[in-house]
């Protein structure tokens, strides 16, 4: 490999904080979500579908971030937008832990209260919006073919690491404590948190170039080619791959519109993206913990759980790392998709016979997993090269904002879902995982070991 491994490594840790903060910032709810509608929901009065909506704000904001994540990262660049992210993430922490700030007293619940609350996490999810459609874009432009997949692929790491830091952080803050002192202080501390690694996203990304393709776009071909060489220690390599960008940006220049290559990858793009969440993973990740208390376990053990569940998500993510640019984007999603169709269709018969024990566990566990091992990185990894590099920034935003529509509408739901049939709910989840595989099999084209202007050449 004609690369500077150490140089393109370090850049591509950076850019995947904004992995790790996405996972951080959506999984933070996991732990807060009870105590939320104790001091929140309950006291006001408020049905479980406003409970759900709360839980779920944050991906208001992210539809908003993903929308948005086109026009910033066109305008003011990829590494801009991410440092913009890093801002948002920071704020959404110090807010959300004491949305009283400013204007309330502390403690007291009121609609006014929930409101505020509500606007923090979803100024958070802007940041995760805008991070979400990024930092994959970001190492997708840096990085060279024979390793694209498994660079993007760390990005869905840091997601998945930092759902599981989270696990980790809030169970240390609620072990050993009072469920009064839990429900009063602890998921302030558990929302607070998430401000150190915000702080330090923010700072790294002061020491990392833009990418080589913006750049160019931008004109900045003297930039984009000394990117280029920093990344690829052959010289003439890198003016090789410079020439490509060149042409791919020139071929392009005389349309700009997003359906200049047709509807058709921009339909498989935002297919990947629904079928991500049509699948149901989040509302394994949001609601584990009560999934887990359902199941006759206690706070405490509940928490620890989910940190069980996280750790497993961390080593299948890790297996999609190492087989992404070996076996192909199809054949791991196909088979992601089996697993997870018989793992939720094992969910729902224990439902429907209102089996709970250990038994569910393992199907959540044979879900998760797989996921983790396909569409949890791999449809990051196809967003962020499947389209042509003059579209990029406005077609991602597309996928990432429908992506984020679709997660809202799966996880504000479930719980309303849940309350009308939890069979019913977890047989829908399976279905959409066996529609999922057909989906794949029969319209998204394999892109292993493409350069992105290859992969741009599938779509004319």
């Amino acid at each position: 490999m004609n690369a500077n491994q150490n140089y393109l490594f370090s850049i591509t840790a950076v850019a995947t904080l904004g992995g790790l903060l996405f996972g951080y910032d959506t999984a933070v709810i996991s732990g807060a979500e009870k105590s939320l509608e104790l001091f929140l929901i309950k006291p006001l009065g408020l049905t479980s579908l406003i409970h759900g909506i709360t839980v779920s704000s944050a991906l208001v904001g992210c539809i908003l971030g993903g929308v948005l994540s086109g026009f910033f990262s066109d305008t003011i660049g990829r590494k801009k937008t991410l440092m913009v992210s890093s801002i948002l993430f920071l704020v959404s922490a110090i807010g959300s832990g004491y949305p009283e700030m400013l204007f309330f007293e502390r403690g007291i619940p009121s609609i006014e209260l929930l409101l505020t609350f509500n606007f923090y996490r979803i100024v958070g999810g802007v940041g995760v919006g805008l991070a979400s459609a990024i930092s994959p874009t970001y190492i997708s432009e840096i990085a060279p073919a024979n390793i694209r997949g498994k660079l993007i692929s760390f990005n869905q790491f840091a997601i998945i690491f930092g759902m599981l830091v989270v696990y980790f952080v809030n169970w240390g803050i609620a072990y050993g404590k009072d469920i009064e002192w839990i429900n009063e202080t602890g998921w302030r501390m558990m929302f607070i948190s998430e401000a150190i690694p915000a702080a330090l996203f923010l700072v790294l990304l002061l020491f990392v170039p833009e990418t080589p393709r913006f750049l160019v776009m931008k004109n900045s071909n003297e930039k984009a080619l000394g990117v280029l060489k920093k990344i690829n220690t052959n010289d003439a390599n890198a003016r090789n791959i410079f020439n490509q960008i060149k042409e791919s940006i020139s071929r392009a220049s005389t349309n700009k519109s997003v359906l200049s290559y047709g509807r058709k990858v921009i339909i498989i793009g935002v297919l990947l993206s629904v079928f991500q969440q049509f699948v149901g993973i989040n509302v394994a990740l949001y609601y584990a913990p009560r999934i887990f208390e359902s199941m006759g376990l206690t706070k405490d053990a509940s928490m620890l759980q989910t940190v069980i569940m996280g750790a497993v998500n961390v080593v299948f993510t890790v297996v999609a790392i190492f087989t992404v640019d070996m076996w192909g984007r199809k054949p791991l999603l196909i088979l992601g998709s089996i697993g997870m169709a018989i793992g939720m269709f094992g969910i729902a018969s224990l439902a429907f016979f209102n089996i709970i024990g250990m038994s569910t566990l393992f199907f959540i566990i044979l879900y998760t997993a797989s996921f983790m091992m396909s569409w949890g990185p791999v449809c990051w990894v196809l967003i962020a090269e499947i389209f042509p590099n003059k579209i990029r920034g406005q077609a991602v935003a597309i996928a990432v904002a429908f992506q984020w529509f679709s997660n809202y509408l799966i996880s504000s739901t479930y719980p309303m879902m849940m309350e009308i049939s939890g069979s019913a709910t977890y047989g829908f989840y399976s279905v959409m995982a066996i529609l999922s595989a057909l989906f794949v099999w029969k319209m998204v084209p394999e892109t292993k070991g493409k350069s992105l202007e290859e992969v741009e050449k599938i779509w004319g």
